[in-house]
């Protein structure tokens, strides 16, 4: 077994190991998000239409979806650390070809192959922090990695819209490069190897399977607004493969003697208990990350800078849910600590329900706050949890498939509330108009602008630009009482979680000192 450099003593080492594989988890999920504000530089440069540079997202998440179930066998095979490897420095280079693409279908295929390297990013890091403490610490420990996961997407879009506005949308992608050897440094220094196992042979069978279901879902629910759902045969198409592809995977796991993924994983009552509440998390992380910038910048017409800006209250309270998980794990039950998040981020979509085309940035500042405080108070105890009761050995294989199911959660969430604005907008919009007419005695009124009057086609063009306006704010509301009431809906799950038995302190750590 390869050892790690030593530090000065275990519990540097142990944050030092933390550190280090922080840093691809930042890199990673900071550029699910950072690319989406450079799209329409991106379109302009490249002279691609909306349509075709969506595919610069659809590429990466659908390559994301593929290899990541493979990451627990391809870690067993290689190595947890040269797989590690393998991958930063995968995602690093293939970032700065994105960087260099001097056309879309170059940026397309290199953004597929940086998704395939940064897939077993979040899974390896995450088993390597479990692996690396006692389980009495892992509530500490998850809660420092998981400022990278939980803030990435959040400051994605402000750092995307800086470096989009003050260099250029390649700085998007070179950026990863500063992080990515550092990243390499730091593995290389301070995380240790494991046992590779080259008895198990991949299940070829499963794995192509499970990877068609679920790339066929990312497409579809990427993709399924922009081409209107149903009515396009690529949707109805991706949506039949992915439910064959799951059927065949789960008939073959069931008759297989060594499936794909190990069956032991789903008995886990608190693994399954964390997948669907990591699931539900991530639909109202990444719902509310794809609706409120178009709502600031297009609705409110705040420059992209401020809307940026806008977001990192909504960081800070996430450091903040994460910073008081850290002191109360081990001496709170962790699902008090889940409830308590999901109340609090649901008083925070509570609050943003009564935004109006007037609401003033301070509402939008502790709405966020309040928001992000509920989802740091949620995120390390579902993770930790999660594998609490796992054996080391499934860990990695788990992460992976909980990356998944946070990715399918984040992809669902987006598609479902874009697709509920945009038709609610549209409903909102006819049901007002029906009001605008000559015979509405609310146009005769005395105090009615001259700009609303309804005898002058200027007039007209006004009015329809307010109608618009109050239709799509009632839309973006709407969204908000939906994402608020499935956050209290989730909230029985909490009652499947197992504590941890205390027995499980007393497992070692399986970094080497």
């Amino acid at each position: 077994m390869t050892q790690a450099a030593p530090a000065a003593n275990p519990e540097t080492r142990r944050l030092l190991v933390n550190c280090a594989v922080m840093l691809p988890t930042i890199m990673h999920s900071v550029d699910i998000t950072i690319a989406t504000v450079a799209l329409p530089s991106i379109q302009g440069a490249l002279s691609a239409t909306q349509d075709q540079a969506a595919w610069v997202l659809t590429a990466y998440v659908i390559a994301i979806a593929i290899v990541t179930p493979a990451t627990g066998w391809l870690a067993g095979r290689l190595g947890r650390r040269r797989l590690f490897l393998i991958a930063v420095t995968g995602f690093t280079l293939t970032s700065m070809l994105c960087g260099a693409a001097q056309s879309l279908p170059e940026l397309v295929l290199f953004r597929l192959f940086q998704g395939g390297f940064g897939a077993g990013l979040i899974p390896l890091s995450q088993a390597v922090v479990l692996d690396t403490y006692p389980p009495r610490e892992h509530g500490r420990a998850m809660a420092i990695w998981g400022i990278g996961v939980m803030a990435g997407p959040i400051i994605g879009p402000t750092l995307g819209g800086y470096l989009t506005e003050f260099y250029s949308w390649r700085a998007v992608f070179y950026i990863n490069l500063p992080i990515g050897i550092l990243a390499l440094l730091g593995i290389l220094a301070f995380v240790p190897d494991t046992a590779r196992d080259h008895s198990r042979a991949l299940d070829l069978f499963g794995f192509g399977a499970l990877a068609i279901s679920i790339a066929c879902l990312q497409m579809v629910l990427d993709r399924g607004e922009r081409l209107d759902w149903f009515d396009d045969p690529k949707i109805v198409i991706g949506c039949a493969l992915a439910i064959v592809g799951f059927y065949f995977y789960v008939a073959h796991s069931l008759t297989h003697h060594r499936p794909f993924l190990d069956p032991k994983l789903f008995r886990d009552r608190n693994f399954i208990a964390g997948l669907m509440l990591g699931f539900s998390a991530h639909v109202c992380l990444y719902s509310t990350v794809a609706l409120l910038p178009p709502f600031l910048q297009n609705l409110l017409e705040y420059p992209v800078l401020t809307s940026g800006f806008l977001f990192i209250p909504r960081a800070i309270g996430t450091l903040i849910g994460m910073a008081i998980v850290s002191r109360l794990a081990g001496k709170v039950d962790p699902r008090v600590l889940i409830l308590v998040g999901l109340l609090i981020a649901a008083y925070g979509l509570w609050q943003m329900t009564g935004f109006t085309l007037e609401v003033e940035p301070h509402e939008i500042v502790v709405s966020g706050l309040l928001l992000g405080i509920g989802l740091g108070l949620i995120f390390v105890p579902v993770s930790t949890t999660a594998f609490s009761s796992l054996p080391r050995a499934l860990r990695t294989e788990g992460a992976g498939i909980y990356a998944v199911v946070r990715s399918l959660g984040a992809s669902l969430g987006i598609s479902v509330f874009v697709t509920l604005f945009v038709r609610n907008a549209q409903a909102n919009r006819s049901a007002l108009v029906e009001n605008v007419t000559p015979y509405n005695n609310l146009f005769r009124a005395p105090y009615l602008p001259p700009q609303w009057s309804l005898g002058h086609s200027e007039s007209l063009s006004s009015l329809s630009r307010v109608v618009d306006r109050q239709a799509e704010m009632i839309a973006y509301v709407w969204d908000f009482q939906v994402l608020m009431f499935l956050t209290l809906a989730v909230i029985p799950l909490v009652f499947l979680i197992t504590p941890p038995k205390k027995a499980a302190k007393s497992e070692p750590p399986a970094v080497q000192e």
